[in-house]
């Protein structure tokens, strides 16, 4: 009998810490030791879907592009095919870091990245109401310049750290375009690294014609998409706290343990959980039950093994 599946959405602290500067030596050495955790569920028998982010990733790389047009006049790419790029190189150091802790575990276990597409719908609200920052900070001036070259582009200014960003829409996600080739790679015994940065948002033109869009899905949202549409077992949620906590940062504050969906969906709808940080962690594990999951957790990274056995997290079961 195959093990049962878990979609785990890595956070941020997978790939860098805090403080440091984002090179690729630090991310690997990050990777690796996320890899060992993750190591411990498939030697447990479990099959695995991994998600990531890439908000620093895509961010430098922007960067670089913008470099690159400055210094030598190389045309950017829009940020649709910077997620791709992302995409690729950190599913890179997941399935090298990953393969190589299994090969020395004695663990005959390939590691695949899908490249992977989120349709959005074209009329969600989100695409008028672009609040997602991305990419480097601009003075005023070249912010000016830029909105004169570029009139499409929504920038905000960022006072307390001083300089303009380009916004961009976050919309829900809809379908994972890829979602079928992810389960029969699953079903043929492969670990997929997928959905990374949450997607790369597309829209279907007269139903069928596919097109790339400027805007940024939350991964923790597209985890649940996919988890929900692969029949996933279980939806786990890392992030570098050990789970979801009521009144976060008060001294009154304390961390949910094992709570039913309807209880966490009030405390959802009464506003406990920070809209940039917890909030879409927690919307998602509540989409995921209501959707037909057995379970969703919300935990600490190095906690995966025992927060998949219900051991560690905030554990969210069906009413």
């Amino acid at each position: 009998m195959p093990g049962e599946l878990v979609v785990v959405a890595l956070g941020g602290n997978a790939l860098l810490q805090r403080g440091q500067r984002g090179t690729f030596e630090e991310q690997y050495a990050n990777v690796q030791e996320t890899s060992r955790y993750l190591a411990d569920l498939v030697e447990r028998g479990y099959r695995l879907v991994i998600t990531h982010g890439n908000g620093p990733q895509v961010g430098a790389t922007m960067l670089r592009h913008d470099a690159g047009l400055k210094l030598y006049n190389v045309p950017p790419f829009p940020m649709d095919v910077c997620g791709a790029e992302t995409q690729g190189f950190i599913g890179y150091m997941i399935q090298q870091a990953l393969r190589t802790e299994l090969k020395h575990r004695g663990i005959d276990k390939y590691v695949i990245t899908v490249i992977t597409r989120v349709i959005v719908d074209e009329n969600d609200p989100a695409f008028r109401n672009p609040t997602k920052p991305v990419g480097p900070f601009y003075t005023r001036e070249e912010m000016e310049r830029m909105k004169a070259e570029h009139p499409e582009f929504v920038f905000k200014e960022d006072k307390a750290r001083g300089g303009w960003r380009r916004v961009v829409p976050s919309p829900d996600p809809k379908i994972i375009a890829e979602r079928h080739a992810i389960r029969t790679l699953v079903d043929a015994g492969f670990i997929v690294v997928a959905c990374g940065g949450g997607g790369i948002p597309i829209i279907e033109k007269d139903g069928w014609r596919a097109v790339g869009v400027e805007a940024v899905i939350d991964k923790d949202l597209a985890s649940e998409r996919l988890a929900t549409l692969i029949r996933a077992d279980y939806l786990v949620i890392l992030t570098d706290v050990d789970g979801a906590y009521l009144d976060f940062g008060k001294p009154t504050q304390r961390r949910l343990g094992v709570v039913r969906v309807s209880e966490l969906r009030r405390y959802y709808e009464q506003g406990h959980f920070g809209e940039g940080s917890m909030g879409p962690k927690v919307l998602a594990a509540i989409r995921f039950i209501e959707n037909g999951g057995k379970r969703a957790v919300i935990a600490e990274r190095s906690q995966v093994l025992a927060a998949v056995e219900g051991k560690a997290g905030t554990q969210v079961y069906p009413d």
